[in-house]
């Protein structure tokens, strides 16, 4: 029995869908990513409306959004300030910059206590080679139920004196959003460290669990 019109549009708008959707969301992803930075990054170019026409400038022709092309203009100079603002972190004149923005930044009332937060999760994450570098499997958020999460400490005085266990810290993001999620605590030995890479944790969360990545047996 053949198929009737109705049907094979519908199969193969579906098939059209499953081809182009990945491609379609990438892109959305991008265009938001890019729209979020260039928020921040425009006010580089506070100095345009000084120069040029605000017709040239802005997408309503007097303030407001840019046009794409100064966004990525703002965006590539956002970038080499960071590039040199690393550069010069590596000398002794930018090390001496940077000791006094922070004795400056710490000064500042109400400010010093999220700047003081954020530098301290920064380090943590940058300077300890063994923060958010293994996945594991914790049985969360209940027993018999198992998450996927990543270490991220192994040192807590405190807890294992109270608790008498010697207990890490474990990141479990939620999905789709990795950004988010909760923080436990769990005993050494209640976690199974799984062979996955990082980037595979991370792909395996945010893809609802539909891209696993390969086993490799071991030798």
């Amino acid at each position: 029995m053949k198929k009737s019109i109705f049907a094979r549009w519908r199969a193969s708008f579906f098939t059209g869908l499953a081809v182009t959707l990945p491609a379609l969301l990438t892109l959305a992803l991008v265009k938001w990513i890019f729209g979020t930075i260039s928020s921040f990054t425009d006010t580089l170019l506070f100095f345009l409306p000084y120069c040029l026409n605000a017709k040239l400038i802005y997408t309503n022709g007097q303030d407001g959004s840019m046009f794409w092309y100064w966004s990525l203009l703002a965006l590539l100079l956002a970038a080499l300030l960071i590039f040199t603002v690393g550069l010069l972190a590596r000398y002794y004149i930018g090390k001496r910059l940077i000791e006094w923005l922070d004795v400056a930044m710490m000064n500042v009332p109400i400010m010093n206590k999220f700047y003081g937060a954020i530098k301290q999760v920064n380090e943590a994450f940058s300077g300890n080679k063994n923060s958010f570098k293994t996945v594991v499997l914790v049985e969360f958020p209940r027993e018999g139920m198992y998450s996927v999460g990543f270490l991220t400490s192994e040192q807590h005085a405190e807890v294992q004196q109270k608790t008498k266990e010697k207990v890490v810290a474990v990141f479990i993001p939620t999905t789709p959003n990795p950004t988010s999620g909760f923080l436990v605590l769990v005993p050494e030995d209640k976690i199974t460290k799984l062979e996955m890479s990082v980037a595979d944790g991370i792909k395996y969360i945010v893809s609802l669990g539909s891209i696993s990545p390969e086993l490799i047996p071991k030798k």
